[in-house]
């Protein structure tokens, strides 16, 4: 075997991982509190040791769920920018935002002492957020149907605003309309829906 097979995870390991990972996130979008190991473990289908075996500590899964989450909304920019006109991947882009804000709702606890330790770069994070925002802004600009006058930080700020006052899920209709409204002041006059 050479180190590299030996370093490398087994298959069968990796999905699991991310299967945990996936519903952790599940979770804590849909937590009232921050949900314990255990309630996660349960979720996922498997014992509290596996779920301990891919994250030894909370720290471990709140940085790996919310590392994905921010690798989603940055990957998901250019993914959508590839099959969509700019505004409908800036509308979509929106929906990926706030299931990112709901996923942090879960984390609560954790995050912000996290933040505040250096053991997650909020500062990276916020650039790289925005970078994927004036990515799609730029796309939108290009082909005349998004606004030049608005920021990334723009977008942003109406954003947190938005799922302040209409958190998700339990005012996702609220949330969508709002969003909508954003998208109908974010397009050019000349640009259609």
């Amino acid at each position: 075997m050479t180190d590299a097979e030996a370093r490398a995870p087994r298959a069968d390991a990796a999905r699991n991982r991310d299967q945990l990972l996936a519903v952790a996130t599940r979770v804590f979008a849909s937590a009232e509190g921050e949900p314990s190991m255990r309630a996660i473990a349960r979720e996922a289908g498997v014992g509290i040791a596996t779920l301990y075996r891919h994250f030894p500590t909370r720290e471990s899964l709140v940085d790996a769920v919310y590392s994905d989450q921010v690798v989603r909304l940055t990957t998901g920019a250019r993914e959508l920018l590839g099959r969509l006109p700019p505004a409908a991947a800036m509308r979509r882009w929106m929906d990926l935002f706030g299931e990112w804000i709901a996923t942090k709702n879960g984390m609560l606890d954790t995050l912000p002492a996290m933040i505040e330790s250096g053991e997650i770069a909020h500062a990276r994070t916020r650039t790289e957020l925005l970078a994927a925002v004036t990515a799609i802004l730029d796309a939108g600009r290009a082909a005349g149907d998004l606004r030049a006058d608005v920021t990334a930080e723009d977008i942003a700020a109406s954003l947190i605003g938005i799922f302040t006052v209409a958190p998700r899920p339990e005012h996702e209709a609220k949330a969508g309309r709002l969003l909508n409204l954003l998208m109908d002041g974010l397009r050019t006059t000349r640009s259609t829906h």
